[in-house]
């Protein structure tokens, strides 16, 4: 399973208004997130969900970019999550403690649902 290869991403509405979905295909890793990270950073949604069920593998610097965008949303009243984590990112954001702050819903009808209550 190759950690280093392309990583793809595309973004479409979700069900609700201010709704996105970035769903990711590839590895998160050093070597792919600079283009991401500029891309995420323009015109930022009120709601950004980042599907990551095509994400195999994930390094430090991707855990790095979800996070600072979680402290920007924060900062700006924007909320993210995550989708899909499989157990391998799942394991790694539990070792990282970052879990409580990334959370991870199994389809994106949850994640959504999760920010209307």
């Amino acid at each position: 399973m190759p950690f280093d290869g392309p990583m793809s991403y595309s973004r479409c509405n979700g069900a609700r208004e201010g709704v996105v979905i970035m769903t990711l295909d590839g590895p998160l890793t050093l070597r792919n997130i600079f283009a991401f990270q500029k891309d995420i950073a323009v015109d930022p949604p009120q709601v950004l969900i980042f599907d990551l069920s095509k994400v195999e593998y994930m390094d430090s610097a991707g855990i790095g970019v979800l996070i600072n965008y979680y402290v920007a949303a924060q900062k700006h009243g924007r909320k993210m999550t995550l989708v899909g984590a499989n157990k391998r990112l799942d394991a790694l954001l539990e070792m990282t403690k970052v879990k409580e702050l990334l959370k991870n819903h199994p389809t994106v009808e949850a994640a959504e649902a999760s920010f209307s209550a």
